[in-house]
């Protein structure tokens, strides 16, 4: 199994977000359903280890806490260009969630993440670099923000990837209170 454990994101939010999802050659865009904010990517594991990290992720107690999207940018490295994401205003509780659900994952037995936690949510993947298009629609979508949506849970998912993309499965869905 591949998986990540993620924030969903209410339906009208990801119909917002699917505003942003055109302007730039080469784009592949997330599907609407499939658009969320990963709180950690965990990768190929076998089913006793999912047993084990759905156990640690279940004794986490967490407040519900309101959550905004605000602002676009990219990965990669100036040359080539990864993908095209929504960002995430500073929020302490998104941070502290997400140190939760890191050592929980951790001592379930799986190794620490190496990369540091950007929050964001994935709009569009790239093969290859959209030229001129990107800056203008950059300066398009700056000053994008959503109103704040109350985040009331956490989800593991499992991903299959297949040729028109990846496929995205809740495995379990984790309450706040």
């Amino acid at each position: 199994m591949r998986l990540f454990i993620a924030l969903s994101l209410p339906e009208t939010l990801r119909e917002r977000l699917c505003g942003l999802c055109s302007g730039l050659p080469g784009a592949r865009w997330v599907a609407p359903e499939n658009l969320h904010l990963t709180l950690r990517f965990i990768g190929e594991v076998d089913g006793h280890d999912a047993e084990d990290i759905d156990a640690a992720l279940s004794g986490i107690r967490f407040p519900r806490f309101p959550l905004t999207l605000s602002g676009v940018g990219e990965f990669g490295d100036g040359k080539r260009l990864r993908s095209v994401w929504v960002g995430v205003e500073t929020n302490e509780m998104l941070e502290r969630l997400q140190a939760k659900v890191e050592q929980a994952v951790q001592r379930a037995g799986q190794p620490p993440e190496k990369r540091k936690f950007k929050p964001h949510v994935t709009l569009a993947r790239f093969k290859s670099h959209p030229g001129d298009r990107l800056q203008s629609y950059f300066t398009e979508h700056a000053l994008f923000r959503c109103p704040p949506f109350e985040v009331a849970d956490f989800t593991l998912y499992s991903s299959f990837l297949a040729h028109e993309g990846a496929i995205y499965q809740p495995e379990a869905v984790y309450p706040l209170e």
